[in-house]
């Protein structure tokens, strides 16, 4: 690897970090043990600032550049998302009938069909809900996964190297 700035973030495919680099995982170092990365991160990502600063916790996370409302060691979004009634676009569950006559008796497979001998049809005020067994729920409102399609690396944090001079 050509010489890394300090503070550079990489992603890596190996298994572990490469001498003078950790894993973006969050974790609490040492002041003392590794001045020139908190003199450049500080506690942007965690810390106490007075023995302690955390590296930036990558796990489960998509990076994103910082801009448009989005601010350096912000994090935000959900693994998992129930969506409530107003976020489902709207739509129709369709009652199918028929004007053919009726031919069976039983409404198993069957549709409404039309009928000479009896009146099946009244006007448009309801009086009472159907049963629930007569219309199903469906949904439950489970969680679902929010995920886009991803391939799991590393993100692996340069302990050493140049310190980066701001243009």
């Amino acid at each position: 690897m050509a010489q890394p700035y300090v503070g550079e973030i990489r992603m890596f495919a190996g298994n572990f970090a490469p001498a003078g680099w950790m894993f973006c995982e969050g974790q609490l170092l040492p002041i003392s043990e590794n001045e020139t990365l908190f003199n450049l991160i500080g506690t942007t990502y965690g810390g106490d600032g007075q023995s302690t600063f955390a590296l930036p916790d990558l796990r489960g996370r998509i990076p994103l550049h910082q801009g448009n409302g989005f601010i350096l060691a912000e994090t935000g979004g959900a693994e998992e998302i129930t969506l409530t009634v107003n976020q489902i676009p709207a739509h129709t569950h369709a009652f199918l009938t028929s004007t053919a006559p009726a031919t069976q008796s039983s409404p198993q497979g069957a549709l409404p069909g039309n009928s000479s001998s009896i009146d099946l049809y009244i006007e448009d005020t309801p009086s009472v809900n159907l049963n629930a067994q007569a219309v199903m729920a469906v949904g439950g409102s489970q969680p679902h996964t929010n995920f886009q399609p991803y391939l799991c690396v590393d993100f692996i944090i340069s302990l050493f190297g140049i310190y980066p001079s701001p243009t």
